[in-house]
């Protein structure tokens, strides 16, 4: 007589958040500081150059920002000038108190955490660039990890690695399925599927479309972060 196949474990206990456009709301803070950036490296505002280099930087919402640098202007050394630009420009579009909370966001991230989830939360700016808007937020101390793509050895989304960090650091599942990831780009879409996360959640309060979050990998996609605590319930019943 045979014992039965155990049933896996279905709790969802590592939920990585993406922070622009998911959690935190920052009004096109990106694009303004992106063309601060341009600027300084003599694309003027208005002109069909900076134009088309704009476009590019709302298509690739999401992706590192040292990389959109490097494809837009090539020289690596013009790459880490526009990205300093663009991190000093945010940072202090951001110390004017230009983000706040996506509505629910916090509540979202408390419920999970009193649920017994371990949250992180990602980005794809640098570290002094996260640090304040974290401080801007008061949310330091929110979670237990906060990752930049330097803190998973330099690559950003759409690879895995942030997902992949908070795995390992935190050690709070044994599965990768057993990961939730959220974000509202496709490029944290991308980044969960390639992690093998369990839910990929795409959220529709930032940079693109139900349409695009599905074609890049979104297992679900709601409305605002503030929907993911019950989605995740759901899946566990």
């Amino acid at each position: 007589m045979t014992s039965a196949t155990p049933v896996p474990d279905r709790r969802f206990d590592l939920v990585v958040l993406d922070m622009a456009g998911t959690t935190v709301a920052d009004g096109g803070l990106v694009e303004q500081a992106f063309s601060a950036a341009a600027e300084r490296l003599g694309v003027k505002p208005g002109s069909e150059e900076h134009e088309r280099q704009l476009h590019y930087v709302r298509a690739t919402m999401g992706e590192s920002k040292i990389s959109v640098f490097r494809h837009l202007f090539g020289e690596e050394e013009k790459a880490r000038y526009a990205n300093t630009a663009f991190e000093e420009a945010y940072g202090e579009l951001v110390d004017g108190g230009r983000v706040a909370p996506v509505p629910g966001a916090r509540e979202a991230v408390d419920r999970l955490a009193a649920e017994g989830r371990t949250v992180v939360l990602t980005t794809g700016f640098a570290r002094t660039t996260q640090d304040a808007v974290l401080a801007a937020l008061g949310w330091h101390d929110l979670v237990p990890l906060t990752l930049c793509p330097a803190d998973a050895g330099g690559r950003g989304r759409p690879c895995p690695d942030m997902v992949l960090a908070a795995f390992l650091r935190t050690g709070a599942v044994d599965d990768v399925r057993r990961i939730a990831v959220a974000g509202d780009t496709s490029y944290d879409m991308l980044s969960g599927a390639r992690s093998g996360a369990g839910i990929v959640a795409g959220v529709l309060t930032g940079a693109h479309d139900r349409d695009r979050l599905e074609r890049s990998g979104a297992t679900h996609v709601l409305g605002s972060i503030a929907e993911l605590p019950d989605l995740i319930a759901r899946a566990e019943a």
